[in-house]
């Protein structure tokens, strides 16, 4: 008999046969409390949350118990409550996200159009109709300040991380104890010692480049350790082949560590911006604001995404607000954005087939 010919036998996955008992347990236990709890939510008229919280999800558990009891004895217990519960808090989050983002979209939705993203408020008062103004000097600014900030944290970032990972300095755990610590930093504290450093001592007035310095301890911490994870990633066996063919350690490091793991890198460095592009707190403090676009990072108030949706916000008008959920939805696409194209360039690259 040939290896080709050779026939998978029926009960090679035994896993993926399940018990008809278990199967209808299942069944029964998914469907009853939800059915009953629908149906007394309707009768009763309480609050669908107070029903889903003190119906469903104790019938659930219940059901959950029940149907690990018939698949695996009282042994099968805790796990079918574990599936219930994991379960439950996986759709429950995932709806929230869901309402969340449709939430954003719907309000938004009115304020959104091609005008929107390109035009600035110079003109623009609270009570504006919507067909005049938008963001575009806030989207100027944004990328302004976001790519300030990256220039100074990303060498920084990946200095560390090299460091960290490619010396036997003794610092190490101290510098790595205060990224984590730097990476629970609220993100106001930043912009106050930005404020008090610059601007309350008449350094320098309101400015972009204030701004940028006060996201710097915010992304960092992100650049860092990600990278530094990435570097961990590349196979010794690498770097030990380029040292064991006579190449000295920063050219092993640049010619073959550091290719090796650019793309956790890169993602890296999105991951950092996305962690940053939102952020208020900071730049209410150091940048102020503006309604027309101001090129110039070191004079002047700058306008920036979250400090357009949060002083939209501050007006209370119908105009205003839906101008707020506007720009929340564009820095949802912004985000949606750059997360995509970090997964993008983590993901691993196919080679081609060979002809």
């Amino acid at each position: 008999m040939t290896i080709g010919s050779l026939v998978r036998p029926r009960n090679a996955s035994p896993w993926t046969k399940i018990d008809p008992k278990l199967l209808s347990a299942i069944v029964v236990a998914s469907i009853l409390p939800a059915a009953f709890a629908v149906g007394f939510w309707l009768v009763s008229g309480i609050n669908f949350i107070v029903v889903l919280y003190a119906v469903f999800l104790p019938l659930q558990l219940l059901g959950g118990a029940y149907a690990g009891y018939v698949g695996y004895g009282r042994r099968g217990i805790p796990d079918g409550l574990l599936v219930v519960v994991t379960l439950f808090l996986t759709a429950f989050v995932l709806i929230m996200l869901l309402s969340v983002v449709i939430s954003v979209f719907a309000t938004g939705f009115q304020a959104l159009s091609p005008h929107f993203f390109y035009q600035n408020n110079r003109y623009v008062g609270p009570t504006t109709d919507l067909s005049y103004g938008g963001l575009g000097h806030a989207l100027v600014g944004t990328l302004m300040i976001v790519s300030f900030t990256t220039a100074i944290t990303v060498p920084l970032g990946i200095a560390t991380a090299v460091y960290i990972t490619e010396t036997q300095g003794k610092s190490r755990s101290l510098i790595r104890t205060l990224l984590q610590a730097m990476s629970g930093l609220p993100s106001v504290v930043a912009g106050l010692f930005i404020y008090a450093m610059f601007i309350a001592t008449g350094v320098s007035s309101y400015a972009g480049y204030a701004g940028s310095l006060a996201l710097v301890p915010l992304m960092l911490p992100t650049v860092s350790r990600v990278s530094e994870e990435a570097l961990r990633l590349v196979p010794k066996e690498l770097r030990n082949g380029a040292l064991a063919l006579g190449a000295p350690s920063w050219r092993a490091f640049f010619m073959v560590t550091l290719p090796a793991a650019k793309s956790g890198i890169i993602t890296a460095v999105l991951l950092g911006i996305a962690r940053i592009i939102g952020e208020t707190a900071p730049l209410l403090l150091t940048i102020f604001t503006s309604n027309v676009t101001n090129l110039n990072m070191f004079d002047g108030g700058v306008a920036s995404l979250p400090t357009y949706l949060f002083l939209n916000l501050s007006f209370g008008t119908d105009g205003s607000i839906a101008r707020a959920w506007g720009a929340a939805a564009t820095i949802l696409i912004v985000v949606a954005i750059i997360f995509t194209a970090a997964r993008i360039a983590s993901s691993p690259r196919k080679s081609g087939k060979k002809k």
